[in-house]
């Protein structure tokens, strides 16, 4: 009798690679993409690592895949984005073993800064995309994409998305099945896309989605339930489980390959159905295709292209009622906000006083952009910070950016902020960069990079010496401090705005949630001391509170001893004490 497990979608992704026999896997955190490879690290037969960024994680596998054996990258839907580049040729180049992308979008925009759809990427690149509905199809689908890559040499994208990466379902496990080794054999025409070369695989591209299109009729996850003739939906993915808890007596066609739609299949639904919905999150990518081909279906004038659907949300656009198919809890409302003891909160307080704007990235130090710290403008990307500031002294000059300063996280930096400081070099700027390095890769569970010294599998390896890869590369102010060091933070950041020198400043200090991270000390407030005037909570520490009089006061349970606060009271009323 085979075992069976609840397990998370992302769990049961790793599993999937493992049955399917893949042997590299190379990503770049991205929530709602991060645990696939920290769950597939724990399967010593497969080599998984952390790249600096997502291109690079894809060439790495597209790399393993020429040379013979089944690989895969994994990142969330904005890094397809940094992807792009090896992703578009690929589909021309064609692979040697399997190679799947994974890719986790984010309708509702959970923890992204875009509900872009991933679909209508793979629509674009010519690729085939698989997508599951639940955590066991999940792994089946991930092991067929395998299938699918190998027998129309292409890379297959797998798309999955926040409600299935972290919702649970049960998952019965198999074999791992490793295929032999395929034989590499050089072809210029194939590998090397000169022109002349991708002249002749655009043609196999277009020669490929002929045929998968006619096949796609066949793939056995192209699935057709005729049940009450006179409703039916066309669907996909988590939409499918809603459609199924909505209306569970009415006729489906789910779809387990998005691109190339399976046309023949999808005309006899039609045809046999009285009226057809297509239920899909975010943009019409099935819809406008079905339309194309002139068969009358319901789409997107009933249903939104914005956020997450529901069972509920379907009853009320279909039926027109709010019968629910359950109550919906609510949850209180909990603004994000910086960690107790985050260094962050140190700089963005001497950037508040100092007031200075801050051109922003992508990271936990986003949140210096809400009050109380109102400090960050901008965040656009990763590493698109330090690029934009260097744009405005461009376009202003010197005199414009002496009260604005580019922050971004150590993680960040590697992933794309050093071509953009690179770029500072170059066009001698001489504006001021912020690295806050914690020493982690906070915003999506504290990976590993470059600059900690472990990789994926927690080995020991060379940590990146931030400040002499700075440089290295021609920045001719590196200064390095504590980053609570907030009197010497005040200095350097004020010498450095006025200077006509490029200047980085890498503000150190671990994340307060980094395992192993101890802290022996706490703060206290003096009641009696305590002038009312607010000054400590202009840092916005979530340990910090008033008491109804109007002292402050601070919850010694949440309090991680880092001291800020006691550099903002005058009348020393907070003390830093041991445990």
């Amino acid at each position: 009798m085979s075992e069976k497990r609840i397990m998370l979608g992302n769990d049961a992704i790793a599993r999937g690679a493992y049955e399917a026999g893949v042997k590299v896997s190379s990503s770049y955190p991205g929530t709602p993409s991060t645990e696939i490879s920290e769950f597939l690290a724990k399967y010593e037969e497969v080599y998984t690592e952390w790249a600096p960024n997502e291109k690079v994680a894809l060439e790495v596998a597209a790399g393993a895949s020429i040379s013979g054996v089944r690989s895969m990258a994994c990142m969330k839907h904005v890094g397809l984005n940094v992807a792009s580049d090896p992703l578009y040729t690929l589909a021309y180049t064609g692979i040697n073993a399997g190679l799947v992308i994974v890719v986790a979008d984010d309708p509702g925009i959970a923890s992204s800064q875009n509900e872009q759809d991933t679909r209508m990427i793979a629509r674009s690149a010519h690729l085939p995309l698989v997508e599951p509905s639940d955590s066991n199809e999940a792994k089946e689908y991930f092991k067929y994409a395998f299938d699918l890559s190998e027998k129309y040499d292409t890379p297959v994208i797998f798309r999955t998305t926040t409600k299935l990466s972290h919702s649970q379902s049960i998952v019965e496990l198999g074999e791992r099945v490793v295929p032999e080794d395929k034989t590499y054999e050089r072809s210029m025409t194939k590998y090397v896309m000169m022109p002349a070369s991708a002249i002749g695989r655009h043609k196999v591209v277009e020669a490929r989605e002929i045929q998968m299109e006619k096949d796609a009729s066949t793939f056995p996850i192209n699935k057709v339930e005729y049940n009450d003739k006179k409703i039916g939906f066309i669907t996909s993915g988590v939409p499918y489980q809603y459609v199924k808890e909505a209306f569970p007596n009415a006729s489906v066609l789910k779809l387990g390959v998005i691109n190339p739609l399976p046309k023949a299949m999808i005309e006899d639904f039609v045809k046999e159905v009285e009226t057809v919905y297509i239920i899909e999150e975010l943009e019409p990518v099935i819809e406008e295709q079905v339309r194309s081909w002139g068969l009358n279906v319901k789409g997107k004038e009933c249903f939104t292209k914005q956020g997450e659907y529901s069972a509920n949300m379907l009853k009320k656009v279909i039926n027109g009622t709010d019968d629910c198919v359950f109550e919906k809890a609510v949850s209180p409302a909990r603004p994000p906000i910086l960690c107790p003891g985050c260094p962050h909160r140190s700089v963005f307080s001497v950037l508040n006083k100092l007031k200075i704007h801050a051109s922003g990235d992508i990271g936990c130090y986003t949140l210096g952009a809400v009050a109380p710290l109102n400090v960050i403008d901008t965040t656009i990307c990763m590493g698109s910070s330090i690029s934009l500031l260097h744009g405005m002294e461009k376009a202003k000059g010197k005199e414009y950016i002496k009260n604005w300063v580019a922050t971004i996280g150590d993680s960040t930096f590697l992933h794309t902020g050093v071509n953009s400081l690179i770029n500072m070099v170059y066009n001698k700027s001489s504006a001021t960069v912020m690295i806050l390095d914690n020493r982690t890769t906070g915003m999506t569970g504290h990976q590993e990079h470059a600059a900690t010294g472990k990789t994926l599998k927690g080995e020991d390896t060379y940590a990146i010496d931030l400040a002499e890869l700075c440089r290295s590369i021609g920045v001719p102010n590196v200064i390095e401090i504590n980053a609570f060091d907030v009197q010497g933070l005040e200095k350097t950041v004020k010498e450095s705005v006025n200077s006509d020198t490029l200047t980085v400043i890498i503000a150190k200090a671990p994340c307060a949630l980094l395992k192993g991270q101890k802290f022996p000390y706490v703060c206290k407030v003096d009641s009696e001391k305590c002038k009312k005037c607010g000054m400590c909570m202009k840092i916005g520490c979530p340990a910090m509170t008033r008491n109804e009089d109007g002292t402050v006061k601070i919850d010694e349970t949440m309090c991680n001893g880092c001291g800020l606060c006691t550099n903002y009271c005058k009348f020393g009323a907070i003390s830093k004490e041991e445990r």
